[in-house]
This record gives C-alpha cells, structure tokens and sequence, in this order.
C-alpha cells in the first residue's frame, strides 16, 4: 500500500488492519507522534489527514485514503511553524509528550478558524488531555500564533 507522509510516499508491506500511529512509529520512524491510550480518548496521537486532525492510534492503515502529516512535517522548509514557536515562546511544555498532539490540533483549529475565540479554543482542544495542566498556556499560545499568522 502507498502512503504519504508529510508529502513524500512510503510503500508500506503491513496488515491493513495495523493502526496508522505504528506504521507512522515503527515503519516510516516518525516518532514524534506518541501513543496515549490506545482508545482515541487523549489525543496524544493526532496527525492531519488532508488537513484533518485524526487520531491515529484508531485508525487502521487500510483505511486511509489521503495524506498524512505529523508533528515532523509541519513546515515545508522545516524550520518552525508559527504555532511550534509560539509553544516556545508561551513556555507551553512541561513533560511534554501530549504536545505534538497539542500543537497538531491547534494548527487544525487555526486552518479552520484563524481568529479563534477562547470557547473555539476550548472546544477545538477538548480531545487533548494534558496531564500537567497546561491548558491556560496552549490557550495563550493558540492566541498568540492565530496573530502572528495574520501579520503574515
């Protein structure tokens, strides 16, 4: 089956039924996407298909039709993308592995919103647990990359 992964194709040999996240981990080595809990419920897994936040840990290989993009292939020129640098700057990151997760669904957000309000924001983000509780600065962050998106 071909599979493409932040823009370049991958020939993968698996079972259609393996979930994308161990092709993505184990086969294609793009280990920035974590696996949580197995069951779609933290969000610690999320990548885009065409564009989309999905959990990858739920969905099965054969059954992706699309591409896909992981925390690694936010930026076409792989420097970092305005929310990366925004998680940076707002100090986001205390353990840090629910934030790839994070920062996936809040470019998502930002792609369908692109001012969003606190209450878009809490409802975009709502699927990704973040057991250190640093929820008040993803949301500072969301907003402050939302305004550097519009000045550019």
């Amino acid at each position: 089956m071909m599979l493409t992964v932040n823009g370049k194709d991958h020939d993968i040999e698996a079972d259609p039924d393996t979930p994308l996240l161990w092709i993505l981990r184990d086969v294609v080595e793009m280990v920035g996407t974590k696996y949580g809990c197995g069951i779609a419920q933290c969000g610690a897994c999320t990548v885009h298909l065409d564009g989309q936040p999905i959990r990858s840990c739920s969905y099965r290989l054969g059954d992706i039709n699309g591409e896909i993009t992981t925390i690694e292939g936010l930026s076409s020129d792989q420097g970092l993308h305005a929310v990366q640098e925004a998680w940076i700057n707002e100090q986001v990151t205390q353990c840090g592995y629910c934030q790839s997760g994070q920062i996936m669904s809040a470019v998502a957000l930002l792609s369908a919103i692109p001012q969003p309000t606190d209450e878009d924001i809490d409802r975009a983000m709502s699927g990704n647990l973040c057991r250190c509780g640093t929820y008040p600065k993803i949301r500072a962050a969301i907003h402050s990359a939302a305004a550097k998106l519009a000045r550019s």
